[in-house]
């Protein structure tokens, strides 16, 4: 029995849902359905048992009663589940009783699947559950979550094929009524099956993939069991690479489905486009040469060389908050950012540094519009809240002349992400021109905060034991002296503000008639302090 490492782990009702209809079944999950699964081991009657805790165990070579010292032995070993060829009638009861005593999860496989579509499909579940590494973008994440995104930006069923109609990768459906006869036959046989192949050659659906790159519907034909379809040809320059489908499921596609799809093949071009010899060197190579360009310390003739891009045309940088980096969300987020990006931005580059996802757009057209890219992040933002159920923070970097200087527009938009991040700019999406004077203040206050030679110290007495009183000199400055608003602002009487006021001068001894005292207050009384002891008065 052969076995990866143990991964970060999904839970079995996570597996299933990737795994889906129609190629296997649950049949018993003696410890429930939250278990965690962490690998995939190959039970090879050949080998000796020796699965990992946690490990799917994939049963090969036996049916039946054959595999009950399979099931018997990932029981010892502290396997959660153990996949089975179908059996039935009392064998298939003999299995479920021993995967019961084993306590091991039974899962039934269709006898007409093959074993290596299970074990792609389980490898990339669990793949997908990994947190992104720095510099890491969706060229590295696996085929199967960018059928997934794009099935959830488009609302429908994704399959991504590559010339000779071979499934490379497609989204989980949950509900197997929703797949069509093609859908299903396809993913059973890992191939188109031919009655249906020639019925698109003959309606010309592959003459028009082969043409252009534009999106091709086909509508839904009940009496041959289809359902209406989008599909788009994955394309590097004139040669076809593959083709992406969706199938309409329950309910009807996304009203942007079109752009999503197109945004989703020039992805997956970026990914099987890649040399056949040493991909992941190639990859990170691309990635290193990105992250230098945006962090300044590389020059832009590198980047520009390897992926043919004219250094001496306008750039931008887009930028975006990600998920902590064990959120199952994350990996989610940038294939998000990356779909939407390439649907909007042919060349667009994406990669992941530290906990943002930052998006590269070279070749810009001279006068593009800052407001044009404030609605790109806009987009992804929405989609984030709609399809992920949780916001997306991003910033626009302004467009500079040149390649050589992204690293400006990058700064831009940490910038202005730190200030979002510290709750200074409260929207989720900005361009630095918008959010100027927020971002300034925070930046002002950082450096106040870092420099304690340079502040008042009873200003920090104050602000550190009558926390009470500072609160309400800040509200009363902020008001510029309103004593009424600023009462009502803090939902006291007037004349105790006024009292206030004058205590906090007392105490300290400073002069709030003076406009430099005040300045400095304003500054100093909005750092965050310790309280050191009771707020009294």
């Amino acid at each position: 029995m052969s076995s990866e490492p143990p991964a970060l782990g999904i839970t079995l009702r996570q597996l299933l849902m990737s795994l889906g209809e129609p190629l296997a079944e649950l049949q018993c999950a003696p410890a429930g359905l939250d278990v965690q699964v962490s690998g995939v081991s190959l039970a090879d009657p050949e080998e000796p048992p020796g699965a990992r805790p946690g490990d799917l165990v994939l049963a090969l070579g036996v049916r039946g009663r054959a595999a009950l010292p399979v099931l018997r032995a990932a029981g010892r070993d502290g396997a959660t589940a153990v996949a089975v060829k179908h059996a039935p009638g009392a064998q298939a009861d003999s299995l479920r009783e021993a995967a019961e005593e084993s306590g091991v999860a039974l899962l039934s496989v269709r006898a007409e699947a093959r074993w290596g579509q299970l074990d792609a499909l389980a490898r990339a579940a669990l793949g997908s559950a990994q947190p992104a590494r720095p510099g890491e973008g969706l060229e590295e994440a696996d085929l199967f979550a960018l059928a997934q995104t794009t099935a959830v930006l488009t609302g429908g069923i994704v399959s991504i094929e590559d010339t000779a109609n071979r499934i490379l990768a497609y989204s989980r459906s949950a509900d197997s009524d929703e797949l069509d006869d093609l859908r299903r036959l396809t993913i059973l046989g890992w191939q188109g099956p031919e009655p249906y192949l020639a019925q698109l050659r003959a309606w010309g659906v592959f003459q028009q993939l082969r043409a252009s790159d534009a999106v091709v519907a086909i509508d839904a034909h009940p009496e041959l069991g289809l359902r209406r379809r989008l599909a788009v040809g994955i394309r590097s320059g004139e040669r076809q690479l593959g083709t992406i489908w969706v199938q309409e499921g329950s309910l009807p596609l996304a009203e942007r489905a079109e752009q999503a799809l197109l945004g989703a093949a020039r992805v997956a071009a970026l990914h099987l486009v890649r040399p056949r010899r040493e991909p992941s060197a190639d990859l990170r190579l691309t990635q290193a040469l990105l992250a230098g360009v945006l962090d300044g310390t590389t020059g832009p003739q590198s980047l520009a060389g390897h992926l043919r891009l004219d250094p001496d045309r306008p750039v931008a940088v887009l930028g975006f908050a990600l998920p902590g980096p064990l959120d199952p969300a994350r990996t989610e987020t940038v294939s998000l950012v990356s779909v939407h990006a390439a649907a909007r931005h042919r060349s667009a580059l994406v990669t992941t540094i530290g906990d943002r996802v930052y998006v590269l757009l070279p070749e810009l057209l001279r006068g593009a519009a800052p407001a044009t890219l404030v609605g790109w992040v806009q987009e992804i933002s929405d989609a984030s809240r709609r399809h992920l159920a949780a916001p997306l923070r991003g910033a626009v970097g302004r467009v500079v002349p040149t390649l050589a200087r992204a690293a400006e527009s990058r700064r831009e938009t940490d910038r202005v992400l730190d200030a979002m991040a510290s709750g200074r700019v409260a929207a989720d999406v900005a361009a630095l021109p918008e959010v100027l004077a927020q971002v300034l203040l925070g930046e002002t206050l950082a450096l106040l905060a870092g420099s304690p030679a340079v502040r008042d110290p009873r200003l920090t007495e104050l602000a550190s034991k009558k926390r009470q009183l500072a609160a309400s000199v800040l509200a009363w400055l902020d008001a510029f002296g309103d004593v009424r608003a600023a009462a009502e602002e803090l939902h006291i009487h007037p004349n105790t503000l006024r009292y206030r006021i004058r205590r906090a001068e007392q105490l300290t001894g400073i002069d709030l008639s003076g406009p430099e005292q005040r300045l400095l207050a304003m500054l100093q009384l909005r750092l965050p302090v310790p309280r050191s002891t009771d707020d009294t008065d």
